[in-house]
């Protein structure tokens, strides 16, 4: 009893904040997400329309994943997840789906995203070991970009595998700091979960086994991680193809449907999507596009894109960042944290820019690799820790870049709330 006393202890302290500072910052989140969700919810129809199925704003699908958990081949138990969801927020809107329905949806959105930002403060603090100052700068940067904004009222899968990955970093990074192996339970758990919600994303559980100690020094060792992940694996498979009454026939089928569907070339050229979109999207608002779309039953209405950048400053800004990423990334190569985070960036690379699945709406797909733009300058940071002068060269960069993006994406805000005025009031 006094051992799952203290692992329930344990868990509630790696999830949620766990000392007073932690708490105000989670607070002050909800706060300020919360009064924009909220407003958003009671006075637009924009985040749940039962007549709208997909892309009223930025590609999101929220009535489709809400009410069915989107389509299997790429989210495969995420209906589990949303029935749940669904259910609960039926619970306060008397089973209406009315502004209250959209209020409880915007409001875990809120809660889901606002602990995300304490797993990358409690990283930044207790992994890479910064000062409060450069985490708290960092958190507040990488908070204002567009990916956790729009996240913080949009209930899609992206919103809580935002949360779980970043969760599952943190807690990665705790193991390996202890030298200590990542139990066949969390990977089982955290692959069903995680690669429940987004299929893709499931390949990330396992990275950080690869830098577990000793692991390629003996068949033992080596063997029992492979177990690990066979079960996980096992796991997963069996209850996706439960799921689809064990006819795995369709995955093949919908999976290339997809495939076929998201990765046809655009006329926007590629290297203008992954900086306008994949890398900047997901961090600095563009400029904004209307255009007509209508469901299956004909219903007409107005949907909301992102157009690539037209003037050479939020390049620059897109620039700057990935430089100091990459300058990150070089200057820590032996590093195996910074390794993990890469290698997982890199999946999203090869998914999105060089597969180019989703590469024109890839600014929804931020919750799955942004958060490592402040754990990689986290890094930079600590790398520079005995030079006071790179610290303050760094810290200026990251003040300029912070008070720029601030000042765009508020703009770009306040042109986002005109178009809900103007179509979904």
């Amino acid at each position: 009893m006094q051992y799952i006393l203290q692992k329930i202890k344990d868990f509630f302290r790696l999830v949620f904040p766990s000392n007073g500072l932690e708490w105000l910052l989670f607070v002050f989140f909800l706060i300020v997400y919360g009064v924009f969700g909220v407003y958003i919810a009671l006075h637009y129809r924009i985040i749940f329309d039962d007549r709208i199925p997909w892309d009223a704003y930025f590609s999101f699908d929220n009535r489709a994943i809400v009410m069915t958990g989107g389509g299997f081949e790429r989210h495969p138990l995420s209906n589990y997840f949303f029935d749940t969801l669904r259910n609960f927020a039926f619970l306060f809107s008397n089973n209406q789906k009315n502004e209250v329905f959209r209020l409880v949806l915007a409001l875990c959105c809120n809660f889901a995203v606002s602990l995300s930002l304490i797993q990358i403060f409690k990283y930044l603090r207790n992994i890479i070991g910064l000062t409060s100052v450069i985490s708290l700068l960092l958190l507040f940067f990488f908070a204002s970009f567009s990916t956790p904004i729009l996240l913080s009222f949009t209930p899609e899968t992206y919103t809580y595998t935002f949360l779980l990955l970043t969760l599952y970093n943190y807690y990665a990074a705790i193991k390996i700091k202890k030298n200590q192996e990542i139990p066949a339970t969390a990977l089982l758990v955290s692959g069903i979960t995680i690669g429940g919600l987004t299929i893709t994303n499931i390949i990330k559980i396992y990275i950080p086994i690869l830098f577990q100690k000793k692991l390629f020094k003996s068949w033992e060792s080596f063997g029992y991680a492979f177990l690990r992940m066979l079960i996980s694996v096992i796991g997963f498979v069996l209850l996706y193809l439960y799921r689809l009454d064990f006819d795995y026939h369709k995955i093949f089928e919908k999976t290339g449907e997809q495939y076929e569907k998201f990765s046809k070339p655009k006329i926007t050229p590629i290297w203008d999507m992954i900086s306008s979109w994949f890398l900047g999207g997901n961090m600095l608002f563009s400029g904004f596009v209307v255009r007509d779309y209508h469901s299956k039953s004909g219903f007409q209405y107005k949907a909301l894109f992102m157009d690539v950048y037209t003037s050479w400053v939020p390049y620059l800004f897109v620039a700057v960042v990935v430089t100091l990423v990459f300058w990150s990334y070089f200057k820590n190569f032996k590093n195996k944290y910074v390794q993990i985070l890469m290698i997982s960036f890199f999946v999203d690379v090869l998914i999105h820019a060089v597969l180019k699945f989703g590469l024109h709406t890839s600014y929804i797909y931020g919750g799955h690799f942004i958060f490592v733009v402040p754990l990689m300058l986290g890094w930079l940071f600590y790398s520079y820790k005995n030079s006071p002068k790179m610290l303050s060269i760094l810290t200026v960069i990251c003040s300029i870049l912070f008070f720029y993006l601030v000042m765009n994406n508020l703009i770009r805000i306040e042109e986002f709330f005109r178009f809900l005025n103007n179509f979904y009031q």
